[in-house]
């Protein structure tokens, strides 16, 4: 006789990211926020959530999207808030992790002044930046991530100036870990999770999100696009170990960049010469080559005993 073990169905409150919530259709926040509760295999973080999409995600007081512990902070302090909690947890001998939740807005801009403090201090906290180019959340306005030609709320003829480079930022602060995830890339983004969580000190992890609604494109392509973006080099795929150790995870394929902005009307200008922006991208990883190249990420780094 087969005993077949009855398992217990997850409950509505069991979901990190649970059903209901406010979430446009499309948004890549969403994926991410599943795959980090699938990550976390049932593991209860406390969030620390900006000013952004993402607090509003919550929904209004005294329901919640979220079915974990959430700390709403100012625009500018969530990483200071986070390392606040993150000393009482230590104090407390609790181990659960405290992770940052943050759109691109609260990193790149408003909040890296705490962002480098704590990464400079070491803090024991898990950064995430949902980075959907602009500041979503207040009308769509650019921000230094968003891409240069975008046309935003506020760049209405496209933006004039390169996209900052965060994932450099960071690494100059050596830091433990820092990687780069695709939500069109699943099992990657599971196991950049599990690494950061099994790493000590701060860890950053930057997501390109797609927003249909800023990025003027359709919700069901949202996955898709960031596929495009992975394989046309737009959005490298990687890690960094130390600061100093560079790990490619996914090189170019060749696809051509027209793809992935033909399908955003926020690219129209860029859409009729996309060659600057096939520059940028040869440059970038020119840079980034050199950097595997000289300075390779060991057989050891970012290993861990379940995922190879």
């Amino acid at each position: 006789m087969t005993i077949i073990a009855e398992t217990k169905p997850k409950q509505y409150c069991d979901y990190l990211l649970r059903p209901g919530n406010t979430n446009c259709a499309g948004c890549g926040m969403s994926i991410g926020l599943q795959w980090l509760d699938e990550a976390l295999a049932g593991e209860k973080p406390m969030l620390v959530i900006p000013a952004c999409c993402g607090i509003v995600t919550a929904g209004a007081f005294p329901t919640s999207g979220y079915g974990v512990p959430t700390a709403a902070a100012t625009f500018a302090s969530s990483p200071a808030l986070a390392s606040g909690l993150s000393a009482i947890a230590t104090m407390n001998e609790e181990t659960n992790p405290i992770i940052c939740w943050a759109g691109d807005g609260g990193t790149y801009d408003i909040g890296i002044a705490t962002l480098s403090a704590a990464a400079e201090r070491n803090e024991d906290i898990i950064y995430i930046c949902y980075d959907n180019e602009i500041y979503g959340n207040t009308g769509g306005q650019r921000s230094s991530a968003t891409p240069e030609g975008a046309v935003t709320s506020t760049t209405r003829t496209g933006k004039g100036e390169g996209k900052k480079d965060i994932m450099a930022i960071m690494a100059a602060h050596r830091i433990p870990y820092a990687a780069t995830l695709s939500v069109a890339h699943r099992e990657d983004f599971l196991r950049k999770v599990k690494v950061a969580r099994a790493t000590k000190g701060f860890r950053f992890l930057l997501i390109l999100s797609p927003c249909p609604t800023g990025w003027k494109s359709e919700p069901d392509e949202s996955t898709e696009l960031i596929g495009m973006a992975v394989r046309s080099g737009l959005f490298p795929m990687y890690e960094i170990f130390d600061g100093v150790r560079y790990r490619i995870n996914k090189k170019p394929d060749g696809t051509p960049v027209d793809e992935y902005i033909k399908k955003q009307r926020r690219y129209k200008g860029v859409a009729a010469d996309p060659q600057p922006l096939t520059d940028c991208i040869t440059a970038q990883w020119h840079r980034l080559n050199g950097m595997a190249a000289a300075f390779p990420a060991t057989k050891e780094d970012g290993c861990l005993p379940d995922v190879g």
